[in-house]
């Protein structure tokens, strides 16, 4: 074989191992799904000052309703701090609709559960990703 065409070839191996050497997988397990109506959405956030700006989520995933518990994973997650939002979008329209622009008409949870009243802070629901993570977020409607 061909010395130069060895020589890359090594090159991409290392290259595909550094690449997925970086990330983890993060798996949020959610529990209390009431209905199959809608999509159970998760944003995934790094820094304080965007959290529950799901638009500026370092990544958003969503799958089918199924009443009980409902998975979701991430792959590729780069070692840090983040915190979770979930929420069962069931008019599907791709937001948490809330009354009066506060309060959530929709179920919805936040990575470790905490107890919050007013609009949530990072911190509370933040956690460390350094390997392969599973956390659990339960739904509150």
């Amino acid at each position: 074989m061909n010395p130069m065409r060895i020589f890359f070839s090594l090159i991409l191996v290392c290259f595909s191992l550094h690449a997925s050497a970086d990330g983890v997988s993060l798996t949020v397990k959610v529990e209390g799904v009431k209905s199959a109506k809608g999509n159970i959405r998760a944003a995934l956030y790094a820094d304080p000052r965007t959290f529950r700006k799901e638009a500026d989520a370092v990544a958003v995933m969503q799958t089918a309703a199924s009443p009980g518990e409902v998975i979701l994973s991430w792959r590729d997650v780069k070692p840090g701090k983040y915190a979770v939002v979930v929420y069962h979008d069931e008019d599907a329209n791709g937001e948490l609709n809330r009354r009066f622009g506060m309060f959530p008409t929709e179920g919805y949870g936040l990575s470790n559960n905490p107890k919050v009243s007013g609009p949530p802070p990072f911190e509370p629901s933040a956690f460390e990703v350094s390997g392969a993570t599973e956390i659990t977020v339960e739904l509150h409607y």
